[in-house]
């Protein structure tokens, strides 16, 4: 790949940037990349025709950044303008992202960033827009210190020669601060790779036309909203805009639950929640690498019992298992799980395994042949009355346990209490317990 590095003479910090690459691309370092450079005599913000005068495959402006905050930065970003352009590229227009790239260069920079200096996207902003080739901006910030420093001008160096994109799942951004707080620790820690990001003041501009704009020259494939930061009202629209354009919108725990699975398979899996649960959201346990997904069901009452008693260890039985569980809108966990058709009946005694593991470590269950018995004792306020209890705070140590004195007389929680009975079948019982 061609790749030219394009700084401004005016720019401390690019000269500063383009000094280290020139002396690492002379010495030990090795690329399979072709590096170029460009220099230009005004700002970059203000550059028009720089793809020809590039004329390469991807194109890195190497420059300052500056902010009101004096925090020694070092960024990644794309150009454009969501709405107005005061400083450089034309309103309403924006430059081809590269989000691979963008991801893999943070990622260096947060290993190689200097002591003190934060890493981070930025949002959209700025020029130059006329660019149809993929490109990115990488700064150093904020102050003529840090564009200076030659440990930073090194890292940012350093960070461009080895950024490698791997397979990420190219995404939107919508809401946040300039330094796209989340989006950022999206990036740091999944595949999750950000092309334009919407600041949360301009995402009121954000309409069909704009949203399409930002999706083909991202190369996205679904939008991540900062829900904290955004208004309700304009959420639920944005919301309502992906879905008009066929976007998937994913949270963050979703981004994060893909791990190494293929953006094809993950959409089918969606479908099949989508099929046999609509509105409910999935939630990936390493069900990773080929199969096809098919959606399998779990006795409902015996995981409703293994919730009841102990949903927290049934939830960590999931963990690596191989599977995906969904739940409701109100987060409940559904009867209904999507597992590799290799491997269903294997995840199914699995879950099944799990279920009956936490069932009968309860000390009123019982397993008669294929039957799993399950009795509840409640306390029974009519019968405590009967024996004379006043309705009041006995009642409730009665009710959590405790026996307790009417007079001369001791009243134990048996005593007021009522069994009711559960029997649940599970075929081959045995195998499970």
């Amino acid at each position: 790949m061609k790749i030219a590095c394009v700084n401004s003479r005016l720019d401390p910090a690019g000269r500063n940037i383009r000094g280290h690459l020139e002396e690492l691309l002379a010495g030990t370092v090795r690329t399979p990349h072709h590096f170029t450079f460009v220099e230009t005599e005004d700002r970059l913000i203000y550059e028009r025709g720089i793809d020809a005068r590039a004329g390469a495959d991807l194109i890195i402006f190497i420059s300052r950044h500056t902010s009101i905050d004096p925090v020694p930065t070092l960024t990644v970003h794309v150009t454009g303008n969501i709405g107005e352009a005061p400083y450089g590229g034309d309103p309403g227009s924006l430059a081809r992202a590269a989000p691979a790239w963008m991801h893999a260069v943070l990622r260096q920079l947060s290993r190689r960033a200097p002591e003190g200096y934060r890493v981070s996207y930025e949002v959209t902003h700025h020029g130059p827009t006329d660019i149809d080739t993929p490109s990115l901006f990488v700064e150093i910030g904020s102050t003529g210190q840090e564009w200076d420093d030659p440990a930073a001008g090194r890292a940012v160096a350093g960070s461009i020669l080895a950024a490698e994109p791997g397979d990420t799942i190219n995404l939107l951004g919508f809401g946040g601060n300039h330094y796209a707080a989340r989006q950022t620790a999206i990036a740091l820690s999944s595949r999750g790779a950000f092309g334009h990001i919407v600041h949360s003041r301009q995402i009121g501009l954000v309409d069909v036309r704009i949203l399409s704009a930002i999706q083909e020259k991202s190369g996205a494939v679904a939008a991540y909203l900062d829900k904290k930061s955004i208004p309700s009202r304009e959420l639920r629209r944005i919301e309502g805009l992906c879905t008009l354009i066929g976007l998937p919108v994913l949270s963050e725990s979703e981004i994060l639950d893909l791990g190494g699975m293929d953006w094809e398979t993950y959409l089918s899996v969606r479908r099949l929640a989508e099929e046999a649960a609509p509105g409910s959201r999935v939630h990936l346990h390493a069900l990773i690498g080929p199969g096809i997904p098919v959606a399998v069901s779990l006795n409902e009452a015996l995981l409703e019992e293994a919730l009841r008693i102990d949903a927290e260890v049934f939830l960590e039985s999931l963990e690596g298992s191989g599977l995906a569980h969904l739940s409701a809108a109100d987060g409940r966990i559904l009867p209904i799980f999507i597992v590799y058709e290799k491997n269903r009946s294997e995840r199914i005694h699995d879950l099944i395994s799990s279920c009956v593991k936490i069932v009968i470590q309860s000390e009123n269950t019982a397993v008669e042949g294929d039957r799993l018995i399950l009795r509840k004792m409640r306390f029974d306020p009519e019968s405590a009355r009967k024996l004379g209890v006043p309705q009041g705070p006995l009642f409730g140590r009665l009710a959590a346990g405790e026996p307790i004195s009417v007079g001369d007389r001791e009243i134990t929680p048996e005593m007021v209490s009522i069994c009711s009975k559960r029997t649940i079948h599970i075929p081959g019982l045995e195998r499970y317990v």
